[in-house]
């Protein structure tokens, strides 16, 4: 008897795990859509200009031959003990914590919580968040998180540069410490550079503020050489110059350290990688900002306030949302459309574990072996900081290179800094026996006795003397106070996950989202300590394994999308956003063309592009668009002669925002380019393109991949996501650079850094690596296909009852749909009924009222079955029904099951029911929600009493977190 060789190929193959209908149901879903073939449909919906060849990736590995290759890759980085710094700081992660948050698909496959009532989990752990940074700052108002301390600290200075010169452009001077850690000031001088903002680094202790005349100044406490120094004098000058003041700090030592708030900072920033976050080669972490009241509406970011609900009871909910580059455009205050949701979470529940007592215990701690070190080191000749100092110490009149060797030898590295001075920063792992070893590379060590007890008998632990003893209390909430027991801990995390609806539950269908599958395999390695373990800035020695990956990676996005480069670390798509548009304008400026500031970008355009194109001091130009959707070629026509002499770029994204693959699109870039501009693709509808065609074939010069949408590492409840760019071999010496990277070769100058680690958020991308490594070419094509399949059946299915507001030239979509709702108005009904009503079914509704208000876009993806597409669209037809009741007049038009949707557990369960309708088409309007019900942890919240009532900690909250009122 013969075997074939289909008998014999892996059983774990991925595609078929990863891609939702199987053959017989892609063969009943083609007559709907009047089809005879998948292929023949793509041929409809993808215009034939744009089509590519086959993509050159290697082939599809099953899921255990491609951990087994990663797993290889991870054994080439070498995990030494780090001791250098420069904030990020090894931590014991709680067991609790990383199999309940960081594992789980519970948090991490959430959404951004847009649709309040079905996210109050992720809502409470970030007010927690937030309520941790606010008391260990001593300010009034934090984010609900920051993308890294990097970023963080740029978006400080702009948030000074608003509220002290408003919206002028006009050239000003931002200061900050030559104390500061190398990175942030990296990021800091590229953020400002392109909007005239000059930065002064220098010495806080010498440097005339009175005749630099700043707008802020930026001070490190502790400082990036270890001391800790009192700023309140300083401060005192900077105010009376005209200046606003930001730290960046450490929330650890801040435990013990009086806060800034209380010595005059305006603006604190830093990260709370250590708060129980691993070190992930340099992300993805939680950085933060918070700040005074009074500049609350110029914050970036995300922001957690607290409101009530239809019945009164409190829920919560993002504040302030007029802030937002979506409302805002070009006039927001900042293009980042996320925040490091997850990590956040992670950082909060740290300290909910370990309370304010646990904290200050584990930076005392630190504290004290820092303290024995530093005298050790003074017996054994070396010279310290005369400063006090928190975790961290300079060391000089030593042999660095010796010291260097030494510590290889042992496998721990040190922080370079020349040739006669090296730096140790201890954390929360630390031991005693480590103090003792680092002892031993800078002399005789054995004078101290057997573990440290003659340094240890001399040394106890204090607090700081006067000014800088913290005096205030913190973190005295209940909630902090509460779940120090891991069974406690683990039930706080279970109720909180309870409250949110994720794709565990059901499909979450936005459209430009993509919210696809995450799969298991995928995901394992980010727990690898081989990945997880390592300093963002260890020797390059140490890290082969993710040069190989990076490498790897880089070479097949570049496939992919058909450009010449790619660059991997901007750690969200708002900074693939504003790199893209960095290199072009360090582009035209190597031409001598840095007049080129005009940037047209379509009114249909995310609102993220407008706002990056301000961050890069971009005039934008809108461009109209159709009665279809598309672009007006003709007013883009006119729109780019009339600025041609200034012409910088296009922003498109593309099949475009309103889910339509425009056949002009070729013909557009060639608008561009003719008229001396760039073209920018913003890669959010990058799943419709994937193995088909691609931004490169197109005519796009840069684009930025959401990793977090086309390419599988999971969105994380907000975040994280990463943003790598693509670009044509022109754009290649524009890529961002990095402090800690060797300059490139060539005579271009270096661009700056965008994110605080060289990789940006590196652990997470094993994630994609496996994706793409599972998929292979065959696969990856496959998804696209399918993904386009999905949306035009949704479509179909749904026409009778919404229509589809866009279709392209074939009557198709392309990988998501627009569905209207405006003519329901009339009746008293909002797209925003429908979106609450959809939670009485478990679903989280689709992109509500963008890019067209009264609308939802819907993009179910490739990983979703024809059954869970089908239930999806019963339940809107149910809906539509339920519309169509109030419409005939056969439902009162304000008290209808729509009106008072989502209905609670608590709503149901009450004694007096005196609506219309009954309790069961209320909660139990389908068989699946009978058979599986996810109850909405809170009524409809009042978004406009919670701006009115701000409120963004748990202090002072009445019946916070599980009882409600």
């Amino acid at each position: 008897m013969s075997i074939s060789r289909e008998a014999l190929a892996p059983t774990d193959t991925f595609p078929r795990r990863h891609l939702g209908p199987a053959a017989a149901e892609i063969a009943a879903m083609l007559p709907i859509l009047s089809q005879p073939s998948l292929d023949a449909l793509i041929d409809a919906a993808v215009p034939a200009a744009i089509r590519r060849g086959p993509l050159a990736l290697p082939a599809a590995l099953g899921e255990s031959a491609a951990l087994a290759e990663l797993r290889s890759l991870a054994t080439q980085n070498q995990i030494f003990r780090s001791f250098i710094g420069l904030g990020y700081s090894d931590t014991a992660v709680p067991p609790v914590i990383q199999r309940n948050i960081l594992e789980n698909p519970g948090w991490y496959t959430a959404y951004t919580p847009y649709q309040a009532e079905i996210s109050q989990g992720r809502l409470e752990a970030l007010l927690n968040f937030q309520t941790l940074v606010t008391e260990l700052t001593g300010l009034e108002i934090a984010n609900a998180s920051m993308l890294d301390e990097g970023t963080a600290a740029a978006e400080a200075m702009m948030l000074c540069h608003r509220v002290k010169l408003g919206d002028s452009q006009a050239p000003s001077t931002f200061f900050v410490s030559s104390a500061c850690h190398p990175q942030t000031v990296d990021i800091v001088q590229t953020r400002a550079e392109p909007l005239g903002v000059q930065v002064v680094v220098g010495d806080h202790r010498t440097v005339d503020l009175a005749a630099l005349t700043p707008f802020g100044v930026l001070v490190q406490y502790p400082d990036t050489t270890g001391s800790i120094h009192d700023f309140a004098d300083f401060f005192v000058r900077a105010h009376a110059a005209g200046a606003l003041t930001v730290v960046a700090t450490d929330l650890l030592a801040l435990t013990l350290l009086r806060a800034p708030g209380e010595f005059g900072a305006d603006v604190a920033v830093g990260s709370a990688q250590r708060f129980g976050v691993p070190l992930g080669f340099g992300g993805p972490h939680a950085g933060f900002l918070a700040t005074k009241d009074a500049y609350k509406r110029q914050m970036p970011g995300r922001l957690v306030g607290v409101s009530k609900d239809a019945q009164g009871n409190p829920a919560m909910r993002l504040a302030l949302g007029t802030r937002e580059q979506h409302i805002r455009r070009d006039k927001a205050t900042s293009n980042i459309c996320t925040a490091q949701v997850l990590l956040a979470v992670m950082a909060s529940m740290y300290a909910v574990y370990h309370g304010p007592a646990g904290l200050r215990q584990i930076a005392q701690r630190v504290r004290t072996l820092i303290a024995l070190l530093r005298r050790g080191l003074v017996q054994l000749g070396a010279s310290v900081n005369a400063e006090p100092v928190f975790d961290t110490l300079t060391i000089g009149n030593v042999s660095a290179a010796r010291v260097h060797a030494a510590a290889h030898a042992k496998k721990i590295n040190v922080r370079s800094l020349d040739a006669y001075h090296v730096g140790v920063s201890l954390d929360e792992t630390t031991t005693l026996a480590d103090v003792a070893q680092l002892l031993g590379f800078f002399g005789d060590a054995t004078i101290f006795g057997e573990n440290l007890s003659t340094l240890l008998a001399a040394e106890t632990a204090s607090d700081y003397a006067t000014p800088h003893a913290r005096s205030s209390r913190y973190l005295e909430h209940p909630v902090f106070n509460r779940y120090h027991t891991e069974h406690e801990m683990l039930r706080y995390i279970k109720r909180l996950e309870a409250k949110d609806l994720s794709l565990c539950h059901s499909m979450i269908s936005l459209g430009s989202c993509t919210m696809k599958l995450n799969a298991t395999s995928e995901m394992f390695p980010v727990s690898w300590p081989e990945f997880g373990k390592l300093h963002p800035f260890a020797p390059s020695e140490q890290t082969r394994g993710y040069q190989k990956l990076f490498a790897d990676l880089e070479t097949w996005l570049a496939e992919i999308t058909g450009f010449a480069a790619v660059s991997l670390q901007p750690n969200a798509g708002s900074q693939g956003e504003y790199s893209g548009l960095l290199a072009i304008r360090a582009y035209h400026q190597s031409r001598g063309e840095g007049h080129r500031t005009v940037c047209l970008i379509p009114t249909s355009a995310h609102g993220t592009n407008p706002a990056s194109a301000a961050m890069c001091g971009y005039k934008v130009v809108a461009v109209a668009c159709d009665s279809n959707g598309n672009i007006d070629v003709a007013d883009l026509t006119t729109k780019a002669t009339q600025h041609a002499a200034n012409l910088a770029a296009l922003m498109v994204t593309y099949p475009s925002t309103h889910g339509v693959f425009e056949t002009s699109i070729k013909d557009i870039c060639a608008i561009i380019h003719a008229h001396g501009g760039q073209v920018y693709m913003d890669g959010a509808n990058m799943n419709a393109q994937v193995g088909l065609t691609s931004p490169g074939f197109i005519g796009a010069d840069v684009c930025h991949l959401n990793l977090h949408k086309t390419f599988c590492i999971p969105h994380g409840g907000g975040g994280p996501g990463m943003g790598p760019i693509g670009v044509a071999a022109h754009l290649r010496p524009f890529l961002p650079g990095h402090v800690f990277t060797p300059p490139r070769s060539g005579g271009a100058p270096r661009p700056g850094a965008v994110s605080a680690a060289p990789f940006g958020s590196a652990s997470i991308l094993v994630i994609s690596w496996m994706y793409i490594r599972m998929m292979g070419p065959e696969g990856l094509t496959a998804a696209t296909k399918i993904a386009i399949l999905n949306a035009n059946y949704i479509a179909q299915r749904l026409a009778a009852h919404f229509p589809v507001l866009y279709r392209g030239a074939q009557g198709l979509v392309a990988h998501e749909c627009i569905l209207e709702f405006r003519p329901w108005k009339k009746h008293g009904l909002e797209v925003e009924d429908v979106a609450k009503r959809l939670m009485d079914y478990g679903y989280h509704a689709p992109t509500m009222s963008f890019p067209v208000p009264g609308t939802l876009m819907i993009e179910p993806t490739e990983s979703e079955t024809k059954a869970e597409l089908d239930r999806f669209c019963d339940v809107l037809i149910s809906i539509h029904g339920e519309m169509q009741a109030v419409a005939d007049g056969r439902a009162d038009k304000s008290n209808n099951v729509l009106k008072h949707a989502p209905h609670t557990a608590l709503v149901i369960a009450n004694d007096a029911w005196t609506r219309p309708y009954s309790r069961e088409q209320a909660a139990f309007p389908d068989r699946h929600t009978r058979a599986s019900k996810f109850w909405p942890a809170v009524g409809r919240v009042d978004n406009v009493y919670g701006d009115r009532n701000l409120v963004c900690s748990c202090v002072g909250m009445e019946a916070y977190a599980e009882t409600p009122a």
